[in-house]
């Protein structure tokens, strides 16, 4: 049978109608998801009971990423079929909207998953036992290890199948309560950044680049790093201090947080400031010479990180910002509230940018060769990497 032009675009129709379904119907589910968790502080008994049977499911599968298969049919009866039953009712109102062909093809969708977490008994794919949790987690389509952290810090991480409800809310990074060591602390960027993480709730400790560590002398930190949950590297250098401070020091400070945090059931977390010279260099200019060389040489180590599942790795590139080694377009407080607001939202490649370029630097920054972990920082240094 030959469709004709008019039946060819009811297909895409139906298409853009069930992926709009799908898409707005997982945003309700995720909401009553949210609502769930504060409801078990309410006033009404009713909603703490309806909260009640949804902590099963995360008694279920602990915050120690431990499955309890003795849970498994009260897990059936208080959240496996309420999610189900929530899933569908979200869907059905597209009825009301849409053509029903696209409508019944996200309810069956629905139906397959449910019918598949009877058979698994409720372990699909997102609730497994884990020993440890991978450090890549997805943006917009959930994953395992994004999910995960749900179970393990209840308050975020409330999507469920697309990432549409902690993009919205900014609920895909967990600040409050966890313990951030931060270099570069004093300098424009790191001050504001430890500002808001404070006032977040983040616990914050310092270090100072040439008096708590330096280049080729880090090990001083491994007190700071054993107590931390996520390492932020925010100092940095022009001129003859540049490779040591934007290069060798990152490297020998990520690697030792990576090796201490190996046997964690979350990998330990690094934000590392980058910079748009990744992008365009030192523009012909002396003085950034060694600057662009060194940032463009971390980038290259760097994305080992953030393709390693031993690490949740961020990468965050600004725009010039107002700070002691110059002035900028934006201030370092806009600065740090920008690459806080995308990273709450999971980004890990965090472009903080009024120019554009770490946008374009993005595609340049996954399309390079990245260097292993471990390499010796001479070796790069020597070599003239990123030059």
């Amino acid at each position: 049978m030959t469709l004709g032009i008019s039946s060819i675009w009811d297909v895409l129709l139906w298409i853009v109608e069930g992926v709009v379904t799908f898409a707005v119907s997982t945003f309700i589910f995720d909401s009553v998801h949210w609502a769930l968790h504060r409801w078990t502080k309410s006033r009404f008994s009713l909603l703490r009971t309806f909260a009640s049977w949804h902590h099963v499911h995360h008694r279920f599968l602990d915050g120690k990423m431990q499955v309890h298969m003795d849970l498994a049919a009260t897990n059936f009866w208080a959240h496996l079929l309420p999610e189900f039953a929530t899933s569908v009712a979200g869907t059905a109102i597209f009825y009301l909207f849409f053509n029903w062909i696209p409508v019944t093809a996200v309810v069956a969708l629905h139906v397959w998953n449910f019918a598949m977490n009877i058979w698994t008994e409720g372990m699909d794919g997102n609730h497994m036992s884990m020993d440890r949790v991978s450090g890549q987690q997805s943006l917009i389509k959930v994953n395992a290890a994004y999910h995960a952290m749900h179970h393990i810090t209840p308050d975020n991480f409330y999507s469920s199948y697309l990432n549409l409800f902690d993009l919205l809310f900014g609920r895909s990074c967990t600040i409050r309560h966890r313990r951030f060591v931060i270099t570069g602390a004093s300098g424009a960027f790191g001050t504001a950044m430890k500002q808001r993480i404070e006032a977040l709730g983040g616990i914050v400790d310092v270090a100072r680049h040439g008096a708590d560590f330096a280049a080729g002398d880090v090990e001083r930190m491994r007190g700071k790093l054993e107590r931390a949950d996520v390492l932020i590297l925010a100092h940095g250098a022009k001129g003859e201090e540049a490779w040591d401070a934007n290069y060798t020091s990152f490297a020998e400070l990520s690697d030792l947080f990576m090796a201490i945090g190996k046997d964690r059931l979350v990998p330990p977390e690094i934000w590392a400031v980058g910079s748009e010279a990744e992008f365009h260099g030192d523009m012909g200019q002396p003085g950034l010479v060694d600057y662009a060389a060194s940032k463009r040489a971390f980038a290259r180590r760097a994305l080992s990180y953030y393709r390693s599942p031993d690490v949740l790795y961020r990468h965050i590139v600004p725009s010039a910002f107002t700070s002691a080694m110059g002035p900028g377009p934006m201030s370092a407080g806009t600065a740090a509230g920008i690459a806080l607001f995308l990273i709450r939202r999971g980004f890990s490649y965090v472009p903080v940018t009024l120019t554009s370029l770490a946008l374009w630097n993005y595609f340049r920054f996954i399309r390079q060769t990245p260097e292993a972990p471990g390499t010796r920082a001479s070796a790069a240094i020597d070599s003239g990497a990123g030059r």
